[in-house]
């Protein structure tokens, strides 16, 4: 299995966390973004969208972080990480909706705007991230976890930008629960630091 990525990629990073949790053996390959590798294409043949993070295995080719975490969940997780029943699933899916917009159109872009990675309303863009928070918060304060009262791809799928919020001026005193939250996730067998 080899993962294409970039050490600053939030999005690779989820991926990269669950490999490592469930010790699936994986090649990294990091992409030069600084000479637009993930532009060019021999990656664009990987990754038509020219983002982070790709997975290739067994000939197949995945990209997107929420296919790749789907992909692996299935083939490796034994089905805790990403059930099969339809409402169990249905549960995981609406907290990676949340992950693919508050967190990464508020979360994310509120975080390349102050750290002059891209041009836009930090307003509209905290406002965004503002929901996000409020919502996992309110789920957290009478849940460990996102989804199904165990660890998921839903945890995996958000953790990521939450953690980074601050750098988009996100106070996260201001949710205790989610930082709770973070400390549960940090203390998981197979946790790695961002690099």
């Amino acid at each position: 299995m080899k993962l294409y990525m970039s050490p600053g990629s939030g999005n690779a990073y989820k991926v990269r966390l669950l490999l490592e949790m469930l010790k699936v053996p994986y090649e990294k390959y990091n992409l030069d973004t600084k000479n637009k590798e993930h532009k060019q294409a021999p990656f664009l043949a990987i990754n038509p969208r020219g983002q982070m993070p790709a997975l290739e295995d067994d000939g197949r080719k995945f990209w997107d972080s929420t296919a790749c975490l789907v992909y692996v969940a299935r083939k490796h997780g034994e089905g805790k990480w990403l059930p099969t029943d339809a409402a169990g699933e249905a549960e995981i899916q609406q907290w990676l909706a949340l992950s693919n917009n508050e967190c990464h159109y508020g979360l994310q872009w509120a975080r390349n705007v102050k750290l002059n990675m891209k041009q836009g309303s930090l307003d509209e863009y905290q406002g965004y991230g503002t929901k996000g928070l409020e919502i996992l918060e309110a789920r957290l304060k009478g849940n460990d976890w996102l989804a199904l009262g165990r660890p998921t791809i839903a945890d995996r799928e958000c953790y990521p930008y939450v953690a980074v919020s601050p750098e988009g001026g996100f106070d996260l005193a201001k949710y205790p629960a989610v930082q709770a939250w973070m400390k549960r996730i940090e203390a998981l067998p197979g946790w790695i630091k961002k690099q």
